[in-house]
């Protein structure tokens, strides 16, 4: 049997083109479907961790609709085992470096967008609070947009992104993400992928097996 552990933004990323439906409840819905001729069939089973489960109800205002609960019905949620898990160390040795090497970029961008700020400021009188937060909201802006891609895009920028990798190495399953974090690092780590976009395909391949 097949174990796919799944990424909350396939059901948000439209342009990711699952070819499960257009919008997010068509999406939920046809692997809800699929899921459970799936496991019956003991062809494929679908794996969340809890935080990536809390990150897909996030999402929703209203987190019992029936499609929500007919998919969670079907999801098997584990947490990795992290006290059995082993990784070469030079993995972790490629993490802290990248953590460094990002944390240094953020550091340089910061000091560029301190001495735009400065140099807007330049012989300007004192400015009333609302005025000054327009005059430097752009700066902060650029800023924010600038540092969020330098440190957390292509990066594991949270415990769920961690966790989606460490369980997939555990069950000796196949991860299936939209996020070039989450890929490039699974990579690492060595785990199995589905590419998102032929992902469907073999969806239908095991099911027409059944």
């Amino acid at each position: 049997m097949r174990k796919y552990t799944l990424d909350a933004n396939l059901f948000f990323n439209m342009e990711a083109d699952l070819g499960l439906g257009e919008k997010t409840e068509e999406v939920v819905t046809q692997l809800a479907s699929m899921g459970k001729k799936l496991k019956t069939s003991k062809k494929a089973e679908f794996f969340m961790p809890p935080r990536v489960v809390d990150e897909f109800l996030s999402f929703f205002d209203d987190k019992g609709q029936p499609f929500i609960k007919d998919f969670l019905s079907v999801i098997t949620v584990q947490s990795p085992d992290l006290g059995k898990l082993a990784f070469p160390a030079q993995t972790f040795y490629k993490l802290v470096d990248d953590i460094r090497l990002r944390s240094y970029k953020g550091l340089n961008i910061g000091e560029e967008e301190i001495e735009k700020a400065g140099r807007l400021m330049m012989g300007k009188k004192e400015l009333a609070t609302k005025e000054f937060q327009i005059q430097i909201g752009e700066v902060i802006k650029k800023f924010r947009a600038r540092y969020r891609q330098a440190t957390r895009f292509g990066f594991l920028d949270s415990l769920a992104d961690l966790d989606l990798i460490t369980l997939t190495k555990e069950l000796g399953g196949i991860l299936v993400s939209t996020d070039e974090g989450v890929i490039g690092w699974g990579r690492v780590f060595g785990v199995k992928e589905a590419p998102p976009e032929v992902w469907k395909k073999q969806l239908d391949d095991l099911l027409a097996e059944s």
